[in-house]
């Protein structure tokens, strides 16, 4: 009878939903909770679950982090190669001069040394500048006046949408030779047009030594 009475009170302890603690006081807790007071094997698979989640969300956030530091290179990236315009050319490989003329022409340079990003025309002698930024532009005018006490006449305008921003000149009757060069930084407008005047009644004349150059690129872009 005892043992009925026994085996009795501990079925009902057991059905209890009841965390018991040597300290004598006890709680409700929710049996998914106590799973690893119960089952320590289902308590293992749950913690080790639990890490693979950590471990797949880490390397979630470090793939996105990766992927928007991967774009941002290339939008850098992509952003320095659309800044690469330089260009640098010569008026000629062979012997050639050019005026003196009546009025005002624009000297077209056909020696191309580089033209990255394609600013600088053969066919008209002008650079357009592809972006707005500051540019660094050079002229250097050279001329024979062909025989000493001969009138030298080495002059160009070198002119931003057609002003003249610039005038190297050497024109006297002390030198039969002689050149003479401008250095500019100039803030130049996404479609800004550069090119170089030869001024009436001057003349320019080179070969493949190249003394008469043109040269300009972009130093920072500020759009």
């Amino acid at each position: 009878m005892r043992a009925l009475v026994i085996l009795s009170l501990l079925g009902c302890a057991l059905g209890q939903d009841r965390v018991f603690s040597w300290s004598g006081n006890d709680s409700q807790v929710d049996a998914n909770d106590n799973a690893c007071l119960t089952d320590v094997a289902s308590c293992g698979c749950c913690l080790m679950q639990k890490q693979m989640w950590k471990l797949e969300m880490f390397f979630n956030m470090t793939l996105d982090e990766l992927q928007r530091n991967l774009e941002r290179a290339q939008s850098v990236l992509n952003n320095i190669r659309a800044s690469r315009s330089a260009f640098s050319v010569a008026l000629t490989d062979t012997r050639l001069c050019v005026g003196p003329n009546r009025e005002d022409s624009v000297v077209k340079y056909s020696s191309v040394f580089v033209n990255l990003g394609d600013g600088y025309s053969t066919d008209t002698g002008a650079f357009v500048a592809p972006r707005s930024g500051v540019y660094s532009l050079a002229l250097t005018v050279y001329s024979d006046a062909g025989a000493p006490g001969a009138v030298l006449a080495a002059c160009a305008r070198l002119r931003l949408n057609g002003r003249t921003i610039a005038s190297p000149s050497e024109n006297n009757l002390q030198d039969q030779e002689d050149s003479t060069s401008a250095l500019l930084v100039v803030q130049l407008h996404a479609g800004d047009r550069v090119d170089v005047a030869l001024p009436a009644g001057c003349f320019l004349c080179d070969n493949n030594n190249h003394y008469n150059t043109f040269t300009g690129f972009l130093l920072y872009a500020t759009d």
